[in-house]
C-alpha cells in the first residue's frame, strides 16, 4: 500500500483545524502531517513536516493566505495548496488570486446547515486529486535543488494515466459531415486558469456560442465570467434561465444549478434546472452535453479541460454516437487529467491536445466545410447556425 498523502492544515480558527482534521482523518489514504494557526508559524514548519499539500485559510491575522502562498511559491514552487476560502465576494475574488498565483485547488468552507458529510468527501477527494501520484518526496525541495513535478493527476484517473494520448476511438477518423454550430466546454480542477488561458485564443468572429460548465459554487461562477470577459475578445456571462443563446457569446452556468440548452435549433434557449446533482456535481457536465448534443447533433463540438472525476464522460460517448466531435486537453497541461484523460481511454477523444493548442484546434473544426471539398472551407464562419 502507497504511503497516505501528508497534509499541513493552515487555519486561524481552532474550530476549523479541528473540522478539517477530521474530515481527513476519515480518509485511511490521508495523514495530518500536523496544522499552523498562521501564515508565519506554517512555513516555519514546512522543512519538517514535509507534506505533499496544505490547505490554507485565506483571512489570517498575521500573514494573510495570499502572502503565504506567494512565499510558499517562491521556496517550495511543486508543494500542492488548496485555499480554504469563504462564501463570501471577497473570499471568492481572493480564491482567484490565489489560483492564478499557483495555487492547485480551493474549497469553500462549509456554511451554517451544511452538509459535513459531503464536504469531507469533497475536501478528501480534492486533496488527492492535487496529490503528486509519483515523485511525491521531490514536492517539497527548496527552489535551486527543485526537478521539475509533473503536472497533479488524480488517482480517480489512474486508469486514463495508460491511455494513448494519440490514439484517439476508431471513429475519430471519420469523414467530417457537418461544421461544428455549437461548443461545449466541460471543466473542473484547474479550470479557472485553464479557461483564461484558452478564451482569449478565440476569435471575436467566432460565430457560434460557447457554454461552460465549470464546477463551482454560487457567486464564484459570477465572478469568474467577469474575470474571462475582461481578459478576452468575447462577451462572457453567467447564464441565466430563459436567455437566449447568441452566437459569439459564452455563458458559465451558475453554481448549484445546471445548464442545458433547448430547441427550436434555430432559436436556441439556455435553461437552468436544480434537478439532483450527477456524478456529484450540480452543474454537472454531463448534463449541459446531452441536452447540446440532443439539440445539434452532430454540429456538437465538445472540450473536456482538466478536472477530477469522471463528469462528461457519458455525455461525450452520446456527442460521438451522434456524429458529433469531442476534444480533450493532454495530461502534461492538466492540473488533473481525470476528466478528459477517461475520456481519452474510452477512445471517444477526436484529438488530445496541451492546452495551448486547443483554441486553434476549435476553430479549425468551427471552419470544417460540411463536405470534403466543398469550396466554403475558406469562408468566414458563420455567423449563424443552419437547421
Amino acid at each position: 500500500m502507497a504511503e497516505p498523502v501528508r497534509v499541513l492544515i493552515v487555519d486561524d480558527s481552532v474550530v476549523m483545524r479541528r473540522l478539517l482534521a477530521d474530515a481527513l482523518g476519515k480518509d485511511p489514504e490521508l495523514v495530518v502531517a500536523g496544522t499552523a494557526s498562521g501564515g508565519r508559524v506554517a512555513l516555519a514548519k514546512l522543512s519538517a513536516l514535509k507534506p505533499d499539500v496544505v490547505t490554507l485559510d485565506i483571512e489570517m491575522p498575521d500573514m494573510d493566505g495570499l502572502e503565504t502562498l506567494r512565499e510558499i511559491r517562491a521556496q517550495w514552487p511543486a508543494l500542492r495548496v488548496i485555499m480554504c476560502s469563504g462564501l463570501t465576494e471577497r473570499g471568492a475574488s481572493i480564491t482567484f488570486d490565489a489560483l492564478a498565483m499557483g495555487a492547485s485547488d480551493y474549497i469553500a468552507k462549509p456554511s451554517h446547515g451544511a452538509d459535513l458529510q459531503v464536504f469531507c468527501a469533497s475536501l478528501s477527494a480534492k486533496v488527492k486529486a492535487v496529490a503528486p501520484a509519483f515523485n511525491r518526496q521531490s514536492a517539497l525541495q527548496p527552489r535551486g535543488n527543485h526537478e521539475r513535478v509533473a503536472a497533479g493527476t488524480s488517482r480517480v484517473a489512474s486508469a486514463a494515466r495508460t491511455a494513448a494520448p494519440s490514439s484517439p476511438g476508431p471513429a475519430a477518423n471519420r469523414t467530417r459531415q457537418t461544421r461544428a454550430e455549437v461548443v461545449a466546454i466541460g471543466v473542473s480542477t484547474g479550470g479557472p486558469n485553464a479557461l483564461a488561458a484558452l478564451l482569449p485564443t478565440l476569435p471575436s468572429n467566432l460565430g457560434v456560442p460557447v457554454v461552460i460548465v465549470q464546477h463551482m459554487p454560487p457567486l464564484f461562477t459570477r465572478l469568474l465570467a467577469e474575470r474571462l470577459g475582461r481578459s478576452g475578445h468575447l462577451p462572457v456571462s453567467e447564464a441565466k434561465h430563459g436567455e437566449p443563446l447568441e452566437a459569439g457569446h459564452v455563458y458559465i452556468a451558475p453554481g448549484d444549478l445546471h445548464l442545458v440548452v433547448q430547441g427550436p435549433r434555430l432559436r436556441p434557449m439556455l435553461a437552468t434546472h436544480s434537478e439532483a446533482p450527477e456524478n456529484s456535481c450540480r452543474p454537472a457536465v454531463d448534463v449541459l452535453f446531452r441536452s447540446v448534443a440532443q439539440l445539434y447533433g452532430p454540429a456538437t463540438l465538445a472540450v473536456v479541460l482538466t478536472g477530477m472525476g469522471q463528469d462528461g464522460l457519458k455525455g461525450a460517448e452520446l456527442i460521438r454516437s451522434l456524429g458529433g466531435q469531442v476534444l480533450v486537453q493532454d495530461q502534461a497541461s492538466s492540473v488533473v487529467w481525470g476528466m478528459p484523460g477517461f475520456i481519452a481511454q474510452a477512445g471517444l477523444a477526436d484529438a488530445v491536445l496541451p492546452l495551448n493548442a486547443l483554441g486553434a484546434a476549435i476553430v479549425a473544426r468551427l471552419r470544417t466545410s460540411r463536405s470534403v471539398n466543398d469550396p466554403r472551407d475558406s469562408e468566414k464562419i458563420p455567423c449563424t447556425p443552419s437547421s
